[in-house]
């Protein structure tokens, strides 16, 4: 006989949007205990697992803060009511709350009164789309416990709670029955949630012009000076579930943490940047495969994939993270695609027909981390009236990678930059291409990578130089390059006088021209993610404005209930330049 053993839920607090699957323990005729599901369509011995979805209908709706949603909300924002924003992102738990929210919180009554497009679309996209989407096809059921009424919102194992859920109880219930009879054959197991919150959303990040606004193009509604000839460019570390473990990330609520809440988040942001080029790093193979892929193929991307070449946490290959980078099909065909195994470079060193002394062995051995890049090479759908040639391909190569983060491994992440930026050179020497170099370099401003990536070389004087005991990086002569590439954000400090460019200014660091942070722990503050262009071919139009860190840090350090990576996202908007590189 089919018995149900266990029920429970893998998070206490359901979240608007992110879908819930319980854990369902049964028991087969066999008698061997399984998680695996038994379907109406293939019952064992006449029996199979039913599962319903209820709400409690209560008239004690409780409202929750909108900026932090586990307190119950005290005071609701009538400005919000006026410009007929969604309720649940009117709440505040305290008066505090509300007044050190203001300033992004004013940004939803800007943004709601221009929102509606002409197809009435814009409101969905800024706040949502979390009506019911949970495709049971059935009528409504209500069901009475004692003085309780639920009404039934799903029929199948995994449910997403919907804004009309917000602030209720739900209950799963799951029950043995005969499939004959199609009646139960035991009491079903149930499990009750807390109350429904809403997914917490961060105030718009604006796009910035650092030229000002021009007149040839058109402010969309981020602010963004849009054009034919232009295309955006979006570097990411998402966070791999791997890493986002409740031991490195304490301070981040646990319902924050888990990847059904941070990937639904993580789409939203990504999807809303609207750029033509994301690269992302940190993709965990299988979240590529079932989720990445897929969901970003909706919004018209065509996706790439490099994954790092060796398995990690006891050799599961669907926990191996690796590189991602997709492009809008509207706007790019692909041409190339080109994979760096740091592995494989490592082991090109060695002649293979000789015998490894003990040294060349060490310095295999350092050099060996899996870390991977990925560069393909696009060529553009959308016209470019300054090129001088119109009948032209314009093609545009992207490299996206994710250096090893061990700061005891300097010498190993200069040798990596230096052997991708060499990669780079032989493309550039076949063809005339507009270059961009993003990721995760884990480096910081004024480090020996950064160096070699901003100024073309490393001085012999270099400190990080001195780590270097199998004489990687020598001779110091060869650490250099010819690509002219310049650091995006820099563009900040170095272009013109333009709306916001003075409180952007504030967030670089005056030495480096660099963002302050693209990394914020509880243990870490500063920049690790760079977008690098070659400046003779292409130019910054726009930048995607950086955080301020006191306003960041308000509550915690990242990843938090509002920005589920550790990282900060990074977008760049640019034009192809008419004057070709050789």
């Amino acid at each position: 006989m089919l018995s149900v053993v266990r029920v429970h839920l893998p998070s206490d607090i359901p979240i608007v949007g992110c879908e819930l699957t319980p854990y369902v323990l049964h028991r087969r005729p066999d008698k061997n205990i399984s998680t695996d599901d038994v379907s109406e369509s293939a019952p064992l011995d006449g029996q199979f697992l039913r599962y319903r979805w209820y709400r409690l209908q209560s008239d004690k709706k409780v409202a929750v803060c909108s900026v932090h949603p586990s307190e119950a909300a005290t005071l609701q924002c009538l400005g919000c009511v006026k410009a007929k924003i969604p309720a649940f992102k009117s709440y505040h738990c305290t008066t505090k709350c509300f007044s050190d929210s203001w300033q992004h919180h004013r940004v939803l009554h800007d943004r709601a009164a221009s929102a509606m497009n002409e197809n009435g679309n814009e409101e969905e996209e800024l706040f949502g789309r979390y009506n019911n989407n949970n495709n049971n096809n059935s009528a409504a059921v209500t069901q009475k416990t004692g003085v309780e009424t639920w009404l039934e919102v799903g029929r199948y194992k995994s449910y997403t709670p919907t804004a009309e859920d917000i602030g209720q109880v739900l209950k799963f219930e799951c029950a043995v029955v005969d499939v004959e009879t199609m009646l139960p054959v035991a009491s079903p197991l149930t499990v009750l949630t807390s109350r429904v919150i809403p997914a917490p959303s961060p105030s718009p990040r604006r796009v910035i012009p650092v030229n000002g606004v021009d007149v040839m193009g058109k402010l969309d509604l981020d602010g963004r000076v849009s054009s034919s000839g232009t295309f955006t460019v979006l570097s990411y570390n998402i966070l791999a579930d791997v890493y986002a473990t409740n031991e490195a990330f304490s301070y981040c609520p646990s319902w924050a943490l888990s990847w059904p809440y941070r990937r639904q988040n993580l789409l939203r942001e990504i999807v809303g940047y609207r750029a033509d080029i994301i690269c992302l790093q940190e993709v965990q193979s299988d979240h590529f495969v079932e989720f990445f892929a897929p969901e970003l193929d909706k919004h018209g991307y065509q996706a790439l994939y490099k994954r790092k070449t060796n398995e990690v946490y006891n050799g599961n290959i669907q926990t191996i993270d690796g590189c991602a980078t997709f492009f809008r099909r509207d706007r790019f065909a692909h041409v190339k695609k080109y994979e760096v195994e740091f592995n494989k470079a490592a082991q090109s060193l060695t002649d293979p027909a000789t015998i490894l002394t003990a040294q060349k062995r060490n310095a295999l051995n350092r050099l060996i981390k899996d870390d991977v890049a990925l560069i393909v090479v696009l060529e553009s759908k959308f016209s470019t009236p300054t090129v001088d040639n119109p009948g032209k391909r314009q093609l545009v190569c992207v490299a996206n990678t994710h250096i090893n983060g061990n700061q005891d491994l300097k010498d190993v992440k200069l040798w990596q930059v230096h052997t991708l930026l060499k990669g780079l050179e032989k493309i550039a020497v076949s063809a005339d291409i507009p270059m961009l170099v993003c990721g995760d370099f884990n480096s910081v401003p004024g480090s020996a990578p950064h160096h070699l990536l901003a100024r073309g070389k490393v001085e012999p004087t270099h400190p990080d130089l001195a780590v270097d005991p199998l004489n990687l990086c020598q001779p110091h002569s060869k650490l250099s390059h010819q690509l002219p590439l310049v650091s995006a954000y820099s563009s900040f400090a170095i272009k013109g006088v333009g709306i916001g460019l003075d409180k952007q200014r504030k967030r670089l660091d005056p030495t480096t021209n660099e963002p302050l942070f693209t990394n914020c722990t509880r243990d870490f503050i500063g920049t690790l993610d760079y977008i690098f262009y070659t400046a003779d071919t292409l130019t910054v139009e726009s930048l995607l404005e950086l955080l301020d860190e006191e306003s960041l840090r308000k509550d915690t350090a990242l990843p938090s209930p509002v920005w589920s990576s550790d990282h900060i996202a990074l977008l760049a908007e640019f034009r192809c330049k008419s004057r070709p590189r050789r």
